[in-house]
């Protein structure tokens, strides 16, 4: 088999599963890490403990390697929101720009941090869908803007952000990037930012606590490690005092590790490396372009953007107020695995989504359209 193959191989699940922007199940080369380390680290054996130890060094190549930055500048956090924290409790004075519809990882870590510290003051932004785009953040900004947190990708109607062009239009403030629903799946212009955060647990297949953040040099010099812990620290604690906090990315983590989540974390991310992130996203795109065919067909509307560089792995579904429950029944009722929020059907395919799961999608929008109302 080629690559591809191999890797589309990997998805080894039941067919009807729509929601990998919910949660990925993990792929057969990770269950099989998770199963072996955790022998190693039942058998007592130094040897045996380091080898799993060593999958924090691999982790952070491979996550520099995706991200195409420097290995030293990756953290590895318990979660995404661990990371944002580390940013957003950092955050010298001035106004944070975030939507208000982003998801709470953003919003409510920035207001916990405007509240507990008093520097930061919340300029939210009220866009039309939800969209972050260039120009809605051109229009917002002011002389006390100093960051803009954002998620690569939006968890509500899948709308992927263009980094590059926000870079442009916010200068030389702090730009702080969410990325958990588009890290693995989408070719991402991340040096753009100064803070990537993600976590494993969805696309990459590698389970919860597979969280890590990337910290950029402006990131380094703006956002001070308030949230350091002994793992950031520059040297142990002695009789003199408490250390400082080491000056590099690694001030910006509080403990060590949870290594089998590493190394679940490192396993997937060879699984990435290997496929190449280029191809991965292309074979989304046709996934994401079937479910769009399907929902046009039986004329269910979409919020989720046409244009394949503004979305990666989502597509979510708006209809009408009185077909929401009918549908998600439907959609039920055909074996499918999706998130029905607030009215929104939220449908996400992965490379590994097949024919036969395409086929239960469009027999339950068919069933749908045939008992609706008109």
């Amino acid at each position: 088999m080629t690559d591809l193959e191999s890797y589309q191989a990997s998805f080894d699940g039941e067919p009807g599963y729509l929601d990998w922007a919910r949660f990925g199940p993990l792929s057969p080369s990770v269950r099989s890490e998770s199963h072996a380390d955790a022998e190693l680290l039942g058998s007592g054996r130094r040897t045996g403990i380091d080898l799993v130890m060593e999958h924090e060094a691999e982790a952070r190549e491979l996550l520099a390697e995706v991200l195409g930055a420097d290995p030293s500048h990756v953290t590895l956090q318990p979660s995404t929101t661990y990371g944002l924290m580390h940013a957003l409790y950092g955050l010298a004075e001035g106004g944070v720009m975030l939507a208000r519809q982003d998801f709470p990882s953003i919003t409510v870590t920035a207001a916990r941090a405007a509240d507990a510290f008093g520097k930061t003051q919340l300029q939210w932004l009220d866009p039309e869908l939800g969209y972050v785009t260039p120009e809605v953040v051109r229009d917002a900004l002011t002389d006390d803007t100093a960051a803009l947190a954002v998620s690569l990708v939006d968890y509500r109607t899948g709308y992927r952000a263009d980094l590059t062009a926000l870079r442009e239009v916010i200068g030389d403030r702090v730009l702080i990037v969410d990325a958990i629903q588009g890290f693995g799946v989408v070719d991402a212009d991340y040096a753009a930012a100064d803070v990537v955060c993600a976590n494993g647990y969805k696309w990459l297949r590698a389970g919860r606590g597979t969280g890590f953040a990337w910290f950029g040099e402006r990131a380094l010099e703006r956002i001070a490690p308030v949230l350091s812990g002994h793992a950031g620290a520059d040297g142990e604690p002695s009789a003199a005092g408490v250390p400082p906090a080491v000056a590099s990315a690694r001030a910006f983590t509080v403990s060590a590790p949870d290594h089998l989540a590493v190394a679940r974390l490192a396993t997937a991310l060879r699984e990435v490396r290997d496929i190449g992130v280029d191809v991965i996203e292309r074979e989304i795109a046709e996934r994401t372009r079937d479910v769009l065919f399907f929902a046009d067909r039986y004329e269910i509307p979409v919020i989720t953007p046409r244009e394949p560089e503004h979305r990666a792995g989502i597509v979510t579904l708006a209809p009408a107020a009185q077909d929401a429950a009918p549908l998600a029944a439907s959609l039920a009722n055909h074996g499918l695995t999706v998130t029905v929020r607030a009215g929104l059907i939220r449908v996400s395919p992965h490379v590994g989504t097949g024919a036969d799961t395409l086929r239960l999608f469009g027999d339950a929008l068919a069933a749908f359209s045939s008992s609706r109302v008109w």
